[in-house]
């Protein structure tokens, strides 16, 4: 199987900037910021978003999102420049996201609710949902053994419609698109890891 066609955007945007990457993580080295740091710091601008969005200031919290969005980038770029990248960092990181995640969701959900607007309560529950079953049927299937990096909507892509949505004003359109195409992924991995493992039953 080529596996530079199920790259997700993350990996390779990871790719094309890796010399910018490496720089600004060589410049963060030296200054002795480890890569726990720069996800604790990831997690604190998030909930500080959360906050702000939760209030109704969307515009505010789509900028410190927008700030934060290189963090996730650095910090394993940093802990591979360390020597320190292992698969509790990993693990780690990977749950921070998912809190991250949750916690501009939950206050998305506050905003809309106390605002009486049940409609889009209902999508921020589908579009945390899909957001959640996307990124467990990928540890799901790799941890049985398949590949499970394609998809449409990876977290990357969620933020990439989500951030210009709060800053420009558009944020239910782009928490509906989140919420189809989040769940539209978790089908598509679905179904992804159920064809390998059927292929790999008729082998």
């Amino acid at each position: 199987m080529d596996h530079t066609q199920t790259r997700g955007l993350s990996d390779l945007l990871r790719v094309r900037f890796k010399g910018v990457l490496d720089a600004i993580g060589g410049i963060l080295n030296r200054l002795g910021i480890s890569p726990t740091t720069l996800t604790v710091a990831g997690l604190m601008g998030h909930v500080l978003a959360a906050i702000f969005l939760a209030r109704g200031s969307l515009s505010l919290g789509g900028l410190i999102l927008l700030l934060l969005a290189p963090v996730d980038a650095i910090d394993g770029t940093l802990a591979r420049i360390r020597g320190e990248s292992s698969k509790l960092g990993a693990f780690v990181d990977s749950v921070v996201d998912r809190y991250s995640e949750m916690l501009l969701f939950g206050a998305l959900m506050i905003y809309f609710a106390n605002r009486y607007e049940k409609d889009m309560v209902l999508w921020l529950f589908a579009a945390a949902a899909g957001s959640v079953l996307v990124s467990y049927a990928r540890a799901r299937g790799e941890a049985l053994g398949f590949e499970v990096r394609s998809g449409l909507l990876t977290r990357l892509e969620r933020y990439v419609i989500l951030i210009p949505a709060l800053l420009f004003g558009f944020v239910r359109i782009g928490l509906v698109l989140v919420a189809l195409l989040a769940n539209f992924t978790a089908v598509q991995r679905f179904l992804h890891v159920r064809k390998q493992a059927l292929m790999g039953a008729g082998q």
